[in-house]
């Protein structure tokens, strides 16, 4: 009995024992493998931006009317000026350059003349 009783302690201390360095070595090569190991591929779902990623390409036909009668930007066919929609854009842009250069030279005359002042 003293016998077996050894033998149990024994297979304890075993156990308890930490593990090898070849088992180690190992168990990290195993865990290196799986990390290096790309994930399986993912299908992407696009749901509001399929629009976006499905819009068709007009980058040519704008490119070909850009292009007619050349690519010079003279006075007489300039390339902001070509397209069907450019012209309310400048009309606009017009109006309040000329706005404000109106607004401009009527404060500066008032200034200059001491006009228009408010009372306080």
């Amino acid at each position: 009995p003293r016998l077996l009783s050894f033998n149990a302690t024994l297979n304890r201390s075993n156990a308890a024992k930490p593990p090898t360095m070849n088992a180690v070595v190992r168990k990290s090569a195993v865990v290196a493998a799986r990390a290096a190991r790309p994930a399986a591929p993912k299908q992407q779902k696009r749901g509001i931006v399929n629009w976006m990623t499905n819009y068709p390409d007009k980058v040519m036909t704008t490119k070909k009317v850009q292009m007619t009668g050349g690519t010079c930007q003279g006075e007489m066919n300039p390339t902001w000026l070509k397209q069907p929609g450019d012209a309310f854009p400048l009309a606009v842009g017009a109006s309040l350059i000329a706005f404000g250069g109106i607004n401009c030279a009527i404060g500066h005359y008032r200034m200059a003349t001491g006009t228009g002042k408010m009372d306080l």
